[in-house]
């Protein structure tokens, strides 16, 4: 999707009016209607902010409950990861995926409406004490299971072959009932024809969760995300950030947490002691699939495809290689990253290495 972020609002809006056209499921909405509906943006109706700009809710005439994100106008990069999101979301159809309802243009401003999912996202129950006992262990598989279908649609199923880019416990919204879906395109690469990999002089993404390809030399594949996906998963069953995991006597991150405690066959001690009580079978086998995704060398990850069968049983994982893993975190967090630049948040501030069990 590789256009100019510089593209004027007529264009913009011929670019939408043409998806529009595609996908007559969805509508542009007044920007009349979404001042409305969010109460001229108040601060309470908030859902949450990034890069990006801001999302709020809304309610509409009809009592409908929708999420908008507001693009930022200082946003350098906002109005081609509008673009984007908007080609993007429109053509993806799956439970697992959050929907478009539309997009609002005036002016200045560019909006996504989206469903409204109740729930908030992932990290918000799984980092907090007291609101991750609302996650037990079977609503845990059921969402690492419901990840991986999503992911699994973008790479084979859907009619393009799509990665994410920034897969996060945060891009992983819940619905009333805690089924997740994955959200914020706005970064998202369309693969196309027999196209397996390609590399970007920037890489844009979260800390933590990329994987060490793409962080040192920004080469991308499904494996990218697939390397995202194993820390999320390695995430939930432990409910720890990998890049917020401290021990008083190591200096890695949860991945080389986990794979200390798996050469040394106590892998189960990761899982997340705040659960009354779980499956040892599928926590072990969420684990090892967990480890597998994370391999340093992208072609020894498995498919998506063969996470799905993994984690169901209906295939036998193999025994995981060492992964990479950053020996120290600096202080981006949540960033657009510039590679090998002579800014202040180089990739050049993480050490990737490997780890011997004892």
């Amino acid at each position: 999707m590789g256009t100019n972020s510089r593209i004027g609002p007529t264009k913009l809006l011929e670019h939408i009016e043409i998806e529009e056209r595609r996908h007559p499921e969805w509508q542009f909405f007044h920007l009349r209607t979404i001042i409305a509906a969010t109460n001229n943006f108040s601060p309470v109706q908030k859902l949450g902010q990034g890069g990006f700009g801001t999302v709020y809710k809304g309610v509409l005439r009809n009592n409908q409950n929708i999420a908008v994100k507001r693009l930022s106008r200082t946003s350098g990069q906002g109005v081609e990861e509008f673009k984007n999101e908007v080609a993007l979301i429109a053509r993806l159809q799956h439970r697992n995926l959050v929907k478009l309802l539309g997009c609002c243009i005036k002016g200045e401003e560019r909006m996504l409406v989206l469903e409204y999912l109740p729930n908030k996202s992932l990290d918000y129950f799984l980092f907090d004490h007291t609101k991750k006992s609302l996650l037990d262990w079977q609503k845990r598989f059921d969402i690492i299971n419901g990840v991986a279908r999503g992911v699994l649609y973008l790479h084979q199923d859907s009619r393009l072959r799509i990665i994410h880019r920034d897969l996060k416990t945060s891009n992983v919204l819940l619905d009333a009932e805690m089924n997740p879906k994955i959200s914020d395109f706005g970064m998202a690469r369309i693969f196309h024809g027999d196209q397996l990999q390609d590399t970007t002089n920037r890489v844009v993404g979260t800390y933590g969760y990329m994987s060490p390809e793409y962080a040192v030399f920004g080469r991308f594949s499904t494996k990218l995300d697939v390397f995202s996906f194993g820390v999320i998963l390695l995430e939930i069953v432990s409910g720890k950030k990998n890049n917020g995991f401290y021990q008083a006597d190591h200096f890695v991150n949860l991945i080389g947490h986990v794979w200390q405690l798996w050469s040394e066959d106590r892998a189960l001690e990761i899982v997340d002691s705040s659960l009354e009580s779980y499956a040892p079978d599928e926590a072990m086998r969420c684990i090892q699939v967990g480890l597998l995704c994370v391999e340093e060398e992208s072609k020894n990850r498995p498919s998506m495809s063969a996470v799905v069968f993994m984690l169901s049983g209906e295939a036998s994982a193999p025994s995981p290689q060492q992964p990479a893993f950053a020996l120290r975190r600096n202080s981006c967090g949540d960033a657009t990253v510039p590679l090998l630049s002579n800014g202040s948040c180089s990739i050049n501030d993480v050490t990737i290495t490997k780890f011997e069990g004892r």
